[in-house]
């Protein structure tokens, strides 16, 4: 990109003055309308034009860091403010296209292993939990990795408007660079910043992923929204391991998506009874979120459930070899933590359920898988199934 121009008083003069860009209102606003055309072609349910001042965000960030609530991610605390300026990450960006893609797949089956048609698919998922010797994964991991998606397809909408207006600079992004998403999509109206620090939006709830283009087009700015949350706090009050620890606030060190998913380690001992049988992922806080009844379904088939996992119990993933593990979940976002991993989170889930009621059938099923696992190579899988065969 070339260097970043001199701010200008109004985006419609910054338009005025960019020769890329049509000269008049109404043709840049058809611009906008097309581009936003092109994003639903290619799957995405919203497309705005976001400022990229995160000006707001940098003393949030900066105490968020310096709390070590980010705990094992170096990268977070690696680039500090630089993920709340973007003209510095990439040189030249004036504005950013964030978008939408809701992820909810369409089917989510319930214990009678048939897609829970007409039924409430946060309940299916609340059962899913009830039920120890069953796997819970979170439902954005259920399908296809959404960082290709996304990518490919963000790259598709940026080619298409190098199209429309010549050559330009642009850089496209999804949850793979120093870049506060929520903030940026915050600023371009595409929801508000909720307890649970995650996007909300009134008309399809938190379930989607966000991407983003920053551009050195200066396009007109699309505000952003009132946010919507009020005194409710059930995000917070329903957390199993009490990780939102305030408002907006989340200790990364608590959380089971951290837990499950970045963490590298041992899981602390006083964190395993609380993650349940959550073997990837918690979406308890978005579970109980009201405005999640108006979550929508995926519009792509890439985010349709694979290898069973909403139907999966603990003993046949925990039976997976490494080569299954791999062959079974290439092209899915769990394969990058690894089998060493998938089998120390399972284990924590076996060793959960061993410590409520079962069936003395079900208990030894879940001890002999256990025991197969017992002289695993990996110190830190078998560290995970002594806790779980000490209950």
């Amino acid at each position: 990109m070339s260097a970043t121009p001199t701010p200008a008083p109004t985006a419609a003069l910054e338009t005025n003055l960019d020769t890329r860009l049509p000269t008049g209102e109404a043709d840049v606003a058809a611009l906008v309308a097309q581009i936003r055309t092109w994003g639903a072609e290619l799957g995405f349910d919203a497309i705005r034009i976001a400022s990229i001042d995160l000006s707001h965000a940098e003393e949030g960030l900066q105490t968020w860091l310096a709390q070590g609530f980010h705990g094992d991610m170096d990268y977070m605390a690696n680039h500090g403010l630089l993920r709340a300026r973007p003209a510095e990450l990439v040189a030249g960006t004036v504005r950013a296209i964030v978008a939408r893609m809701p992820y909810l797949p369409h089917d989510t089956r319930g214990h009678t292993d048939q897609p829970a048609a007409g039924s409430d698919w946060r309940t299916v998922e609340w059962d899913r939990m009830r039920r120890p010797e069953d796997a819970t994964i979170s439902l954005y991991a259920r399908g296809r990795d959404y960082h290709k998606v996304l990518r490919q397809r963000l790259q598709k909408l940026a080619e298409k408007i190098a199209g429309a207006v010549g050559p330009y600079g642009f850089r496209v992004f999804t949850d793979s660079a120093p870049v506060l998403e929520v903030a940026l999509a915050s600023n371009g109206g595409l929801g508000w910043r909720g307890k649970h620090t995650l996007l909300l939006d009134r008309d399809a709830g938190s379930m989607f992923f966000l991407g983003e283009i920053l551009i050195d087009l200066p396009l007109p700015i699309d505000p952003p929204v009132e946010p919507h949350c009020g005194n409710c706090t059930r995000c917070i009050d329903v957390c199993p391991t009490q990780a939102i620890v305030a408002p907006y606030t989340v200790d990364a060190r608590r959380c089971i998506s951290y837990l499950t998913i970045e963490h590298k380690g041992s899981i602390p001992v006083e964190l395993r009874e609380a993650m349940g049988n959550r073997v990837y992922g918690c979406d308890d806080c978005q579970l109980i979120c009201p405005w999640n009844k108006f979550a929508v379904p995926a519009n792509l088939p890439d985010f349709d459930v694979r290898n069973g996992l909403d139907a999966a119990t603990l003993v046949d993933l925990f039976g997976w070899t490494e080569s299954e593990f791999n062959q079974r979940l290439e092209g899915s976002p769990i394969r990058r933590i690894g089998h060493e991993r998938w089998l120390r989170n399972i284990a924590v889930a076996l060793g959960n359920a061993l410590r409520g009621p079962l069936p003395e059938a079900s208990r030894a099923q879940l001890r002999a898988a256990l025991h197969a696992r017992a002289d695993h190579p990996s110190e830190l899988v078998r560290e995970h199934v002594a806790w779980a065969l000490a209950a």
